[in-house]
Parts: C-alpha cells; sequence; structure tokens
C-alpha cells in the first residue's frame, strides 16, 4: 500500500501530550508516513517548533491564528507572526479563514484576521492552509479579491455543496476531505459530490483529534482521532468516488508532498 500524508493532525492538542510518540509511532506501522502539524494560535508556537523539531523528518507544518482566536489579532501580535514565519520558515500560512458557526471570535475580528494573513502568506510567498464553516459568501469573496496574489491554497476539512467546491476549484483550491465523510445520516450530498473532486486537487487528513469517523468498527474509549484511522478514511473516500485506493493514495500523497514543499 502506498504511503500516506495526513495533511490536519492538531498535535499542540493537550489529548496528545502524553502518548504522541505512539500515536506517531502507531500511524507509521499503518503507512501514515507524513504529517500536517497545524498551529491555530501564536501562544502555541513553542509548543509546535518543539513537536516539529522533534519529529522534522515526518512532519510539514503552519504557522497562523485559526477564526476562533482572531480575537487575539491586532497590528502587534501580526508584526510577531510575520516575524515567527520568518524565523521558522513554515510549509504554509494558516489554519486561517472564517468560522460562523461558533463565532468565538466577532465578524470584525474574523475579517481582519483573515485577510492580514492573506497578505502576509502573499508578501513571504507562502501557501494558505484554510479554514471555513457556515461563512463561504464572505470567505469566497475575501479569496477571490487576492486570488491573483495568492501561492497557492488549500481548503481543509471540506464540508459543503457542490456549489462551494466549484467556486474552490475555479480558484484552483486544494480541497483537504476528513472522517466527516463517513457519517451516512449527516453528510448525503457530501457523499455525492466529492466525486466531482478532481483527484489532482484532492488531500486527504483526520483533524485529529477531532472528527473521529462515525463508523469506525472498535472506537477508542478516549474518542480520540489519530492519524492511524486516515486509512479507514481513505477507503470511504475510494469507494464514493468509486477509485482505486492505492491510486488515491499515491495521487494525495503528490499533492500533499508538492502543496507544502516551498
Amino acid at each position: 500500500m502506498h504511503n500516506i500524508f495526513d495533511i490536519a493532525c492538531n498535535f499542540t492538542s493537550e489529548r496528545f501530550d502524553n502518548d504522541l510518540e505512539i500515536v506517531i509511532e502507531r500511524a507509521i506501522k499503518n503507512n501514515v508516513t507524513k504529517f500536517g502539524l497545524i498551529c491555530s494560535r501564536i501562544s502555541d508556537i513553542p509548543k509546535l517548533i518543539h513537536i516539529q523539531k522533534t519529529y522534522s523528518e515526518f512532519m510539514s507544518f503552519t504557522i497562523g491564528v485559526h477564526p476562533h482566536h482572531a480575537n487575539e489579532v491586532d497590528e502587534s501580535s501580526l508584526k510577531e507572526l510575520k516575524n515567527l514565519i520568518n524565523k521558522h520558515s513554515p510549509n504554509a500560512v494558516g489554519e486561517t479563514g472564517l468560522d460562523f458557526f461558533r463565532n468565538l471570535s466577532t465578524y470584525d475580528e474574523q475579517i481582519y484576521a483573515f485577510e492580514e494573513q492573506i497578505k502576509i502568506a502573499v508578501e513571504l510567498n507562502k501557501p494558505l492552509f484554510l479554514h471555513q464553516r457556515d461563512s463561504h459568501n464572505d470567505f469566497i469573496k475575501i479569496l477571490k479579491k487576492y486570488a491573483s496574489y495568492i501561492n497557492k491554497a488549500v481548503v481543509h476539512c471540506f464540508t459543503g455543496t457542490q456549489s462551494e467546491l466549484d467556486d474552490y476549484l475555479e480558484l484552483n483550491c486544494f480541497i483537504g476531505l476528513t472522517g466527516w465523510i463517513c457519517d451516512e445520516k449527516r453528510n448525503v450530498e457530501l457523499r455525492k459530490t466529492i466525486k466531482n473532486i478532481p483527484l489532482s486537487k484532492l488531500m486527504i487528513e483526520t483533524d485529529c483529534p477531532y472528527l473521529i469517523p462515525k463508523n469506525l468498527a472498535e472506537k477508542p474509549s478516549n474518542n480520540r482521532n489519530e492519524p492511524l484511522y486516515l486509512n479507514h478514511i481513505a477507503n470511504e473516500i475510494s469507494l464514493l468516488m468509486e477509485i482505486d485506493k492505492n491510486s488515491l493514495l499515491k495521487e494525495t500523497y503528490l499533492n500533499s508532498i508538492n502543496f507544502f514543499d516551498n
């Protein structure tokens, strides 16, 4: 079986504090050999850099501020963020975007943080690792504003409609699919839509420790998602897209390597 790249691992989560080495070893034994280490706020960066250096052979990483933490972004923190990106040279800027589902930061705070991080990515010629939930109209409007300047971008954890997918593909975005796809009851439209994602634009991810696949035969007692389960997610995607699993793994692996290689 081809090696697998999990583009979204939130290894700075305290849920991995006690056994991260075991989690990574378990994943590698199951052919998940590359990981995208995702940043969600500036205060996480020292921990994130420690993890990245410890497992540098296996890790690509991002630096950025998740929309949940957009209320922490101001002129001073943006200067710090830019300095940290210059210092550590991450593979992408993010996770950034808009999230109007939880609204943990205000509308204005999220718009400001998103646009300013796009500007940093453009200035430093870095890819963008993007988050969008219940905010498509504002999200796509901002992306279109900067489309001609953006290096490349992936819309991670895609759960949207065919129309939304068309918007992203029109802007040449990559699309990340998670274990969300494994929930048959809530994702009837999504499970049909993914057939229309070109393999050349697809990546796969767990977004661990979140979004554990609903249809796992045996779930862990802690209900924690981890890269090990990306094999299960890939099985589901290959069935829904009606393609050979090894072809899926090969193409998504190459897409991910090329995306994070800068």
